[in-house]
């Protein structure tokens, strides 16, 4: 609910605070007394495309502040989660607009682009009148305002659902397509490469070993030779044989020395043991030294494969064998493709199936409401003095999409055998301001939170069908808020909170500003709308008689 708006320095407006109610609030005044500037200015705090020049001549800047209640449920909550500001009680919409054309915006005093305003002001405030493209006469709306009259909340999102997951189905089964349609130009190239990988098989760490033994046997035949003098030296012929000679001679003159020897002995006996140890050594290492003369080719033809293999698929040797296994994949998956494919294929009949049963059901319900609501508009029609005009949900096949494949607009016709077309093209503006009320009226039940304007929507009609306007403008402010402009006084008698809008001249400067009015000067100000500039006793008598039926309801 709008609680207030306060305007500074907007055309001939210079400091203006408004406070509203729930329920029915009508605005009157004289023609050209600034009524249209209050739209004006609330338009421009809530963002919408409007005139550029709001300054007031001789300000540096313009300023207009809105306040909104809201509840716990509201829409607007939602927007102002997912721009990071914060659930409120109050809503506060501030937007300057300076001398050079620069506009700012601000909610809960943070500032705030165009985008959010706009989003939030779709949630907090409905404007309709005779010229109003942002609701009713939107064709482009004309399927969310039925789905939310059908209560179709629960269809749309299966509907949704069914949609995503059809999406998702064709998606996968198209790019499975594509996929092996690449694959199957290289397929030359795969069984090749394959082919060519487990005819070496190789292995991770492979290359390293390769190397390390490669170079171990090119260096063989100098260490063997080396290693092999080594072990001479240490044999029978060499250090063994004089160790040996050693001992038995000092075991031969040990007995005469009387101990003398016994150290050298043992420590030679040691040497003796150590000596063994190192001959079994060497003879392992010249064991090891000793490989086919085969060998080393074979272990050089394997490594430089490897080498030779990696450099042509672009990658390391030990990444070969992950290789390998990647393109069997490919393989597989292009000898199994087929299977897989039709597999994807049944998968996206069946979402089509799913998608095209909830979007039917969605169809059903959207069908039954327009049958609905067309009855339920013949009978608001009566009263407004369009008997014997027809108003029409118009319902056709549209492209398939994530809200169902139906095309809504809707379509009336002003006379009996005519023709029917849009609402913007067939109606005249008395019949256009009517018809919209009586549409208004069948699709606000449920409204949420939403504060409506009608912008002169009574123009053009008067006695009992401007009553009939009037009482259906109270019937939508119940538990509600509606705000009207109006120049018939029968609407106006059915304000439950009344504003005069009047010019006033000061330091030689026309001004505007908005006088809320007493019960006494309701009866004035409606005796003004009745009789104009000269008001009679007369029309003093018809406002009271006017303003004592609307008690009487």
């Amino acid at each position: 609910m709008l609680l207030s708006l306060d305007i500074r320095d907007v055309l001939i407006i210079d400091r203006l605070e408004l406070r509203f109610q729930p329920g029915l609030n009508v605005l009157t005044g004289e023609t050209g007394a600034g009524k249209s500037i209050l739209l004006d200015s609330l338009g421009f705090v809530l963002g919408w495309r409007g005139r550029a020049d709001l300054v007031r001549q001789g300000a540096d800047q313009g300023e207009v502040v809105a306040e909104f209640a809201l509840a716990k449920d509201h829409p607007a909550q939602a927007i102002l989660e997912e721009a990071g500001l914060g659930a409120r009680e109050t809503l506060l919409l501030r937007r300057v607009n300076t001398r050079d054309g620069r506009k700012t915006a601000y909610i809960n005093d943070r500032r705030a682009s165009g985008d959010i305003l706009r989003a939030l002001s779709d949630s907090l405030v409905e404007l309709h009148g005779q010229q109003d493209d942002r609701g009713l006469l939107n064709p482009r709306g004309h399927r969310q305002l039925l789905d939310a009259y059908a209560g179709a909340e629960g269809a749309l999102a299966a509907c949704r659902a069914a949609w995503r997951n059809l999406r998702t189905a064709r998606d996968a089964h198209g790019a499975e397509v594509a996929r092996l349609k690449e694959m199957a130009a290289e397929e030359e190239y795969l069984r090749h490469a394959v082919a060519e990988l487990d005819a070496l098989a190789p292995e991770p760490g492979e290359e390293e070993t390769l190397d390390t033994k490669r170079r171990q046997m090119q260096a063989a035949e100098r260490l063997r030779a080396d290693v092999a003098r080594a072990h001479a030296a240490l044999s029978d012929e060499g250090a063994e044989r004089l160790l040996t000679d050693a001992m038995r001679w000092l075991d031969g003159a040990a007995d005469g020395l009387e101990g003398a020897l016994d150290a050298p002995i043992e420590a030679l006996s040691r040497a003796m043991d150590a000596l063994g140890e190192a001959q079994q050594g060497v003879e392992s290492a010249v064991e090891a030294l000793n490989f086919h003369p085969g060998e080393l080719e074979a272990v050089e033809e394997r490594l430089f494969a490897l080498r030779g293999l990696a450099r042509k698929h672009g990658c390391l040797p030990d990444d070969l064998a992950g290789l390998g296994d990647e393109l069997r994949a490919k393989l597989d998956r292009l000898d199994n493709g087929a299977r897989h494919i039709a597999e994807l294929a049944r998968a996206e009949k069946d979402a089509e199936a799913a998608y095209a049963a909830k979007a039917k059901a969605l169809s059903a319900l959207r069908a039954e409401a327009a049958a609905r609501l067309d009855a339920e508009m013949a009978r608001e029609l009566a009263p407004l003095k369009l008997e014997r005009a027809a108003f029409r949900t118009a319902i056709a096949d549209g492209e398939p999409g994530p809200e169902g494949q139906d095309l809504v607009h809707f379509e009336v016709a002003t006379n009996p055998g005519a023709p029917a077309g849009p609402l913007s093209r067939i109606a005249s503006g008395g019949e256009l301001s009517r018809f919209l009320l009586a549409l208004k009226v069948c699709l606000a039940r449920g409204t949420n939170g939403l504060t409506m304007i009608f912008d002169e929507i009574d123009r053009g009609v008067g006695g009992a069908t401007a009553d009939a306007v009037g009482r259906r403008l109270r019937g939508l402010a119940t538990g509600a808020q509606v705000l009207v402009v109006t120049h018939s006084p029968q609407v106006a008698a059915r304000g439950q909170h009344h504003w005069r809008v009047e010019k006033l001249v000061r330091d030689d400067q026309t001004l505007s500003r908005v006088v809320p009015l007493s019960a006494d000067a309701r009866i004035e100000e409606i005796a003004r709308m009745l009789s104009g500039d000269t008001i009679t006793d007369a029309a003093r008598a018809a406002a009271q008689d006017l303003l004592r039926a609307e008690v009487a309801l």
